[in-house]
């Protein structure tokens, strides 16, 4: 038995877009904006892809030491069409798939994807980190919801990402001359942790190491 995974699915994934909407405003609710992180000693680190089918990696690396400890890959047929915002639907059952098949729970999550910084605040960071309770990070490359100013050129420099009056993000400078990563809270963590958190695991990419080799892992065929 999983160590991480509830004990049943907590809804259904094979929904309408309208009852996907309704099901991320509940989840939405359920959000924890404030720390609830203990000692860490294991991250994980999530990426996925759906082409042919949906595709997930969960790599958990030791901290402080980042040394890849364990790799669980899953695949899961789409049964949900390609909407912007709504795309946990089509990942999400091959990345809970990936996380049952963990041997450890991890202490905090880093996901490849928005937490937060999402029209209806729950991006797949906070939405499987809610599911599964782990606290989590989005890291994402690109912005889909709000705006912000282009962060100063050294390592840690940021600026907040506000849509509608909310911070919801932050634009992370990672290396310099490098565009930066867009970092919003997933659940249980805050925004400043999870700034501080994504830069304790950068090792000179622009991605932080649980990411970036989980999608070196996603490349991979299960």
């Amino acid at each position: 038995m999983s160590a991480v995974l509830p004990p049943t699915q907590p809804h259904r994934w094979d929904v309408t877009a309208e009852e996907a909407v309704a099901i991320q405003h509940r989840l939405a609710a359920r959000v924890e904006r404030t720390p609830r992180l203990g000692d860490v000693r294991v991250i994980a680190g999530v990426d996925m892809s759906a082409k042919d089918v949906a595709r997930a990696a969960v790599v958990l690396l030791s901290y402080p030491e980042l040394e890849t400890i364990e790799i669980a890959r899953a695949e899961q047929p789409l049964v949900f069409p390609y909407v912007p915002g709504l795309l946990t639907f089509r990942e999400g059952p091959a990345v809970l798939a990936a996380f049952a098949q963990l041997r450890r729970r991890p202490d905090l999550v880093l996901f490849d994807g928005q937490g937060i910084a999402h029209p209806r605040r729950l991006g797949i960071g906070a939405h499987i980190g809610v599911l599964l309770d782990l606290p989590s990070i989005g890291v994402a490359k690109s912005i889909l919801t709000g705006r912000g100013a282009e962060p100063g050129p050294a390592p840690g420099d940021w600026s907040p990402l506000v849509h509608k009056g909310e911070v919801v993000g932050a634009a992370l400078r990672t290396r310099p001359n490098v565009k930066p990563v867009y970092i919003s809270i997933g659940h249980r963590i805050d925004l400043p942790l999870a700034l501080h958190w994504v830069l304790a695991v950068c090792r000179g990419y622009r991605l932080p190491e649980p990411t970036r080799r989980a999608h070196n892992a996603a490349a991979v065929q299960s």
